[in-house]
C-alpha cells in the first residue's frame, strides 16, 4: 500500500506551529488542509481527549461565524495523535495568510466564557466529555509559544 502523505513528514522535527499539510483539488473546487500542530510529536504529553473536544467545538463555532472565513470552512476537527487540529478550507491557502484568522480563533478559545456551544445530549454524541479551562489553557499556550512569534519555520513542515 501506498503510505499517506501525513506519515511521511518527520515527526521527530516537528514543532508547533501551522502548516499546509496538503492542497487537493476536486474539479474546480481545490482544498487546503491545515496543521494545526499545538504539541510537539512524541516529545511532549499530547492534549487529552476533554479539551480538544471542546476545542473543537469553540474553534467551529468560531470559524463558520467568522465573516472573512465563514463560506470557505469545510473541516475542523482533532488529529488522532492529539498533538494537534485539522483545518479544512476551500481554496488553496498559505499558512501565512491565515495566521490572523487562527489566532482570532484560538484568542475566542482562551477567552470563551459561559456554555460551551452544543454540548447537551440533543447536539452532541459525547456531551461528558469537555474541559472548558484545558481548552482555554492549551489555546492560550499555543499562542503564546507559537502563533504570537510564528516564523516561516513553523510555517513549512521541516525537511
Amino acid at each position: 500500500m501506498e503510505k499517506i502523505a501525513s506519515f511521511t513528514i518527520d515527526h521527530e522535527k516537528l514543532e508547533p506551529g501551522l502548516y499546509v499539510s496538503r492542497v487537493d483539488h476536486f474539479g474546480d473546487t481545490t482544498i487546503t488542509t491545515f496543521d494545526i500542530r499545538m504539541t510537539s510529536p512524541n516529545d511532549e504529553p499530547c492534549m487529552n481527549t476533554a479539551e480538544l473536544h471542546t476545542m473543537e467545538h469553540l474553534c467551529a463555532t468560531y470559524a463558520r461565524n467568522n465573516p472573512e472565513y465563514k463560506d470557505r470552512i469545510v473541516y475542523f476537527g482533532p488529529m488522532g495523535c492529539r498533538t494537534g487540529n485539522y483545518l479544512l478550507m476551500e481554496g488553496e491557502l498559505t499558512s501565512k495568510e491565515i495566521v490572523p484568522f487562527i489566532i482570532g480563533m484560538f484568542e475566542f478559545v482562551r477567552d470563551y466564557e459561559g456554555v460551551v456551544p452544543a454540548t447537551v445530549p440533543k447536539e452532541c454524541g459525547n456531551c461528558l466529555d469537555h474541559n472548558l479551562p484545558m481548552a482555554k489553557y492549551e489555546a492560550k499556550r499555543y499562542l503564546e509559544r507559537c502563533l504570537y512569534k510564528i516564523d516561516d519555520a513553523h510555517l513549512v513542515y521541516p525537511e
